[in-house]
Parts: structure tokens; C-alpha cells; sequence
């Protein structure tokens, strides 16, 4: 797919307008023929007139069949230059979505690790999922809506110069049902803006509830969080009624409005017939211009409507792609050849190259922020042999340097590619993988085995899904492996049987496994104990067992 390019991120409309500019021959030709197409529409009314005044009223076949034959030529013009803008116009609404996705895309790719930290996953989903959409819908609906805007300028003129008493009517009516409407499209964005802000807020409280369920209901809070969602949720729901409500007056005043105009028009134009001033035909005509205009003015009012979303989504799209990377790239490459240790200073663990390291931890917060330093998802002054690791570039950490935990996910798609997306790996080094993750029954067990499309590992058990994930893990094949809790989803003899086979196949490169699961401590070349942060004590599974703070965490794990 092409280079999305460098956005305007100044401001909403510009980045709008960006927009617009990226695809302005499809633009151009969808605005041409939306224009063509509700011309042609606005001259049908005239045809029909002049049909009935110089036509049936004369008595005139010839003139009848002339202008019948005109409404029918402006008929099939309409279908067809209407296809055309609506293919141009879809040409804009693709092109508007799947560039800004992939910026949001890139952004997110671009953020990495740190993307959870900066923000929510209720505002990421609502950016890519929704709010592209709105601009895709803006961009498309433009052909349309500015076809309209010309349409009745076209009738306004019309009925001016024929009457100028109607035409005058228009000019003034048009404009005052359009500021109506955009007043309260302006109190529908302010709305709309509260209410996605606090159903961001609602879906965020409902992550916290949902990975955090269990410890809540050993401390007794569940009832306390229950009802802070009820709360929030009723607050969602006023909001979504004060939204309802604007959406409500609008689709009022859309019908009211312009049926006032419709039957103002008509009330005048009789009155003219009655006095000679104005054609039967022409009456019919105005009267055919009213409907028209109605349906126009709905046009340009839905046209108002979705600029409007769009430039509230726009904002949201330049918040998230505003978020700046805090954690900067080094410029220095990591030395080939050899596998330097990594110290942390912080905590005084070091990582001895191509052993298999376990790292047993008192509390379970020391975890993720130990783990994140070595692999430099966070800042730190972790060092690799002599020089710190933030020296280098991130692209490089990220090829030497793995981190697997269990909140990565399975994507879909087919589980072999899904496994090693690389080119040219060999069956076999695939199913030696998964021999090691203990892994190979679970592709076995499938009828495409390897071939099997699968939907996000939904099909999978949660020990099934932390063995695939571990399989992808080693045949990624990085320098430096740190897992964190690998088999906690899984039972003794499968664990046993992992166990036994990680470290002959990691052999001569470097694997850290934070655990406190006894099965992968007895097969660890060394172990090394965490309390408060700090390494306090380190050898032998067996030796260290004689301390009993390392016992009672080890333990507390096997009754478990």
C-alpha cells in the first residue's frame, strides 16, 4: 500500500483538508458529477412545466412529446452521471479510511511498548474502528452535498427570475433553515464530545474492574466498584439522552422547516395563478422546486452533519497521532558475534550470557518493571557488557532482545504463518519449536494442522494459546529470551515436559524465565532471588530452598 505521507496536524480542517487533497481527482470528478447529476434533477421540474403549459395546455403533441422526451433524456443523464459520483465519492471514502489507518497504524507501531501508557485501550479502538469512519463518510458525502448547495442556487435563480416573490422567498427561507440546523449541529458536537469522553472512561473503569476481579473480591471491594460502574453508567446514559435529544430536534426541524418552506412556496404560487400572474405549468414547476429543495436542504444539512462528526474525530485521529515517543533511540548497533551479559544496577541482577537464567521475584510488582528494564521498554541504566543498553538503536534491541509475556495475543489468520511469519523456514524447524513449548499435540489435534485458519486463538484453551505463544516466541530466535510466567496456565506434566526441553533447544544463546514454578527452577542453570527489588540472594535451586523467604515464595506456588 502507498505512503500515507506527512499529515497537517495543526488543526482539525487542515487535516481535513489534507485529506482532501490526497485524492483530488477523485474529488474533482465526484464533485463535477454530483453537481451534473442534481442539475440535471433541478431542470426536470421546468421540462415538466413547459411540457404543460406549451404542451398539453396548447394542445400541442409535437411540444408534449419534445418535452416528455426531455424529462426522459434528464433522467437517464442523472442515473448515470449519479453512478459515476458514487463511485468517485466511494474512491474518497476508502481512500480517506485506510490512509488515516494507516497512520493510526504507523503511530501505533511507532509508540510500540510504551502505546498501553499513553493511552487507553477504549480510546485506540474507538480512533480505528470509529472515528476513520466518520472522516471516510465526510469526504464521501461532500459530492452530494455540494451538488446540493448548486442545485438550489440553480431553482433559487430560477424561481427569482420568474417570480420574483417565490425567488425571494427561497433565498431568504434557504439560508435561515440552514443556520437553524447548524446551531444545534453545533450543540450536537458539543455532546457528542462529552458523551464519547465519558463512555472512554466508562470502558477504561470496566478494564480496571475485569483484571483486577479477583483481588477485589478478596478485599471485599467488588460491591465498591459495582457501584462506581453503575454510577459512571448512568452517567454515560444521561449523556447519551442529552444526544439523543439534539439528534431528535434535528430530524425535527429537517422536516418541519422545510415543509414550512413547501407550503409557503405553494400558498404564493396559487395565489399567482389565481391572478394571472404565473402559468399553470409553472405553478407545477414551483411546486416540484419545493420538493426539490426539500430534499436538498436535507442534503446539505446531512452534509453539515457529517463535517461536523468529522471534525470531532479528526481532533481525536491528531491527539493520537500528537502522542510522542518519551523512550528515544540510541544510535549505536549491538555488536555480532557474541553475547555480552546485561546488568541492572537497579536491582543488581545480571544476566550471564547463553545459560538459562530464573529469576524468582517475593512480589509479583517487582515483575513487569524488572522485565521491561532488561528488554528496554522502559528507561533505565541497564547495561549490555560495558556500555548502556540505551546507546543503541531500538530496532536493534528489539531483533536481539525478546520479551514474551502472557499479554500477548494470537492474530488471524493461518497458525502456521501466524507462528513464523519469516520466508523460508523448514517444516521441521517449526515443529521443533513446538516440540519444545510441548506445543506439538495442540497442531496435531487440528485438521489443517499448521494450514488451519484461525481466529485469534479464540479456538485455543489458555494453556493451548501460552504454548503456541511460546512456540512463536523461540522461533523468532533472539539473542536474549526473557519470558515472564510461561507455564502458569499449564499442568505439572506438561510443564515438566517444557521444562526439559527449553533449555537444550535455547542452548548457546541466553534465556531469562521469570517464575516461581519449582518444575522450571530444578531445570535452570541458575537461579537468582528478588525481594524489595533488589537480588538478595543466588545459585542452585536446590541450595537456595535453605533460605525460607525463597521456600515460602516457591512453595506458596505448588499449593497453589
Amino acid at each position: 500500500m502507498a505512503d500515507p505521507g506527512v499529515p497537517n496536524t495543526t488543526s482539525s480542517v487542515r487535516y481535513l483538508f489534507w485529506l482532501a487533497t490526497r485524492h483530488r481527482g477523485s474529488l474533482a470528478l465526484a464533485t463535477t458529477f454530483g453537481v451534473l447529476c442534481t442539475l440535471a434533477q433541478a431542470l426536470v421540474p421546468v421540462a415538466i412545466g413547459l411540457g404543460i403549459d406549451r404542451g398539453l395546455l396548447q394542445r400541442d403533441r409535437d411540444a408534449l412529446l419534445l418535452w416528455g422526451g426531455a424529462v426522459l433524456l434528464l433522467g437517464v443523464f442523472q442515473a448515470f452521471v449519479g453512478m459515476l459520483r458514487d463511485r468517485a465519492s466511494t474512491t474518497n471514502r476508502f481512500g480517506a479510511v485506510y490512509g488515516t489507518t494507516q497512520l493510526v497504524v504507523r503511530q501505533a507501531t511507532e509508540l510500540g511498548a510504551e502505546l498501553p501508557r499513553r493511552a487507553s485501550t477504549s480510546s485506540v479502538v474507538s480512533v480505528s474502528a470509529m472515528d476513520v469512519g466518520h472522516l471516510g463518510t465526510a469526504l464521501e458525502g461532500t459530492a452530494r452535498g455540494s451538488g446540493a448547495v448548486i442545485s438550489i442556487l440553480f431553482a433559487s435563480v430560477f424561481m427569482l427570475i420568474t417570480s420574483w416573490q417565490l425567488g425571494l422567498l427561497v433565498m431568504i427561507g434557504v439560508p435561515l433553515i440552514a443556520a437553524s440546523v447548524a446551531r444545534l449541529l453545533r450543540l450536537l458536537h458539543g455532546r457528542q464530545q462529552r458523551l464519547r469522553d465519558e463512555q472512554g472512561a466508562l470502558a477504561d473503569l470496566a478494564v480496571d474492574i475485569i483484571d483486577g476481579l479477583r483481588v477485589l473480591r478478596g478485599i471485599g471491594g467488588e460491591d465498591v466498584y459495582g457501584h462506581r460502574y453503575r454510577e459512571a453508567s448512568q452517567t454515560v446514559r444521561t449523556e447519551g439522552m442529552r444526544v439523543a435529544a439534539a439528534v431528535a430536534n434535528i430530524a425535527f426541524l429537517r422536516v418541519l422547516l422545510p415543509g414550512a418552506l413547501l407550503v409557503a412556496i405553494v400558498w404564493m404560487g396559487a395565489h399567482q395563478v389565481s391572478t394571472g400572474q404565473l402559468g399553470p405549468g409553472l405553478l407545477v414547476a414551483f411546486y416540484g422546486y419545493a420538493v426539490f429543495l426539500t430534499e436538498q436542504l436535507g442534503q446539505v444539512t446531512t452534509m453539515l452533519d457529517q463535517l461536523t462528526r468529522a471534525n470531532v474525530a479528526a481532533g481525536r485521529v491528531l491527539d493520537f497521532l500528537g502522542l510522542e515517543k518519551k523512550l528515544r533511540s540510541g544510535t549505536r548497533p549491538i555488536p555480532e558475534g557474541r553475547t555480552l551479559p546485561l546488568r541492572d544496577p537497579d536491582s543488581g541482577l545480571t544476566v550471564p550470557p547463553d545459560q538459562l537464567l530464573a529469576v524468582v521475584c517475593a512480589s509479583d510488582d517487582d515483575v513487569a518493571p524488572l522485565a521491561e528494564r532488561l528488554s528496554r521498554y522502559t528507561d533505565s541504566a541497564v547495561r549490555h557488557g560495558d556500555n548502556p543498553l540505551s546507546d543503541y538503536r531500538t530496532e536493534e534491541i528489539r531483533r536481539h532482545v525478546l520479551l514474551a509475556d502472557n499479554g500477548a495475543t494470537l492474530f488471524a489468520g493461518r497458525l502456521g504463518a501466524e507462528l513464523d511469519p519469516r520466508d523460508g523456514r523448514s517444516s521441521d524447524a517449526v515443529l521443533q519449536a513446538l516440540d519444545a513449548a510441548s506445543a506439538r499435540d495442540v497442531v496435531d489435534a487440528l485438521p489443517n494442522g499448521l494450514a488451519q485458519e484461525i481466529t485469534g486463538g479464540r479456538e485455543f484453551s489458555g494453556g493451548q494459546q501460552q504454548r503456541l505463544r511460546l512456540a512463536r516466541a523461540l522461533l523468532a530466535d533472539p539473542q536474549v529470551l526473557i519470558l515472564v510466567d510461561p507455564t502458569n496456565a499449564l499442568d505439572a506434566h506438561t510443564e515438566n515436559r517444557l521444562a526439559q526441553r527449553l533449555g537444550p533447544y535455547r542452548s548457546g544463546r541466553t534465556t531469562v524465565v521469570f517464575t516461581t514454578s519449582p518444575i522450571l527452577l530444578d531445570h535452570a542453570d541458575r537461579v537468582v532471588f528478588i525481594r524489595d527489588g533488589k537480588v538478595v540472594s543466588a545459585g542452585d535451586h536446590h541450595d537456595l530452598l535453605a533460605d525460607p523467604d525463597y521456600r515460602a515464595v516457591v512453595t506458596r506456588e505448588v499449593l497453589a
